[in-house]
């Protein structure tokens, strides 16, 4: 017998009255990735609230948050709300989609989730130039799989070249730590051994790899992404992260760094 079927046989021995304040249930460092809200007519109504947590390991306290990020958004919009779960990791994908028994009878929360399978595969440059972003998604979550080379190959030929100089410098350190380790040699092979890719993106890329240093960049890239979604950076964080010689725990960080809601979880040993 479980531990949770052992409580629920358990008779309550005492009662007690709680405080009926509502204000801090979740610390106020605690809070949805996003929260996108449809809205129709002219008055630009709300017609339906989605509450969007990006998910990349097993965090106990989401059972009890989750439900609480719903109902708020709920009741600030006034409208229908549902719950998101966005992971690149199949078990993470499992994990997440399990029913969240509230206690309340007939209020069982079960999430949507969108894991690897909900992702497209990006083989093909042109759709790579038209939504670099969403090329970026596929090779974190299908980066593993046999199609990891073409997956690289589409960024890297069809990235859209009128991105900033920072993000091709994070997109292209994204995609390469997401890809296996027999693709992301063949892709680095090719780049250096002068391979035409059609792309100026690409050619700088290499270019940035040898005048700064693979180490160094891939260093600056992790920082760069921690800022560019507004988390703030701890000191320790960073100087660890700087002072850091392994590229495969700087290609791991990388891959982190684009999910985590908070800095400090990057150097988490748990986790890819």
């Amino acid at each position: 017998m479980g531990r949770g079927d052992r409580a629920a046989e358990e008779r309550p021995q005492a009662a007690r009255a709680e405080s009926s304040d509502f204000t801090e249930i979740v610390p106020s460092d605690r809070r949805a990735d996003v929260v996108v809200v449809l809205l129709v007519g002219e008055q630009q109504r709300p017609a339906m609230a989605i509450v969007v947590e990006v998910q990349l390991g097993v965090d106990p306290d989401k059972p009890y948050v989750w439900p609480v990020y719903v109902t708020q958004t709920r009741a600030r919009h006034r409208c229908p709300t549902g719950l998101l779960v966005v992971t690149i990791d199949a078990v993470m994908a499992r994990w997440s989609a399990r029913p969240i028994d509230t206690g309340h009878p007939g209020w069982t929360l079960t999430p949507l989730v969108l894991g690897p399978q909900g992702v497209p595969v990006v083989t093909d440059a042109e759709q790579a130039k038209a939504a670099p972003e969403v090329a970026v998604l596929s090779a974190m979550a299908h980066g593993q799989s046999e199609v990891a080379e073409a997956i690289g190959l589409a960024f890297f030929s069809g990235a859209a070249d009128e991105l900033d100089e920072e993000r091709r410098a994070v997109y292209g350190d994204l995609v390469l730590s997401s890809l296996n380790a027999a693709a992301r040699r063949k892709l680095e092979a090719m780049m250096k051994s002068g391979y035409q890719f059609q792309s100026e993106f690409a050619r700088g890329y290499v270019a940035k790899g040898r005048q700064e240093g693979i180490v160094e960049a891939k260093a600056h890239d992790v920082l760069a992404i921690l800022e560019a979604r507004g988390l703030e950076v701890p000191a320790e964080v960073r100087e660890r992260v700087l002072a850091s010689t392994d590229i495969d725990e700087l290609d791991r960080w990388i891959r982190r760094a684009a999910v985590i809601s908070d800095a400090q979880e990057l150097l988490a040993t748990t986790g890819s």
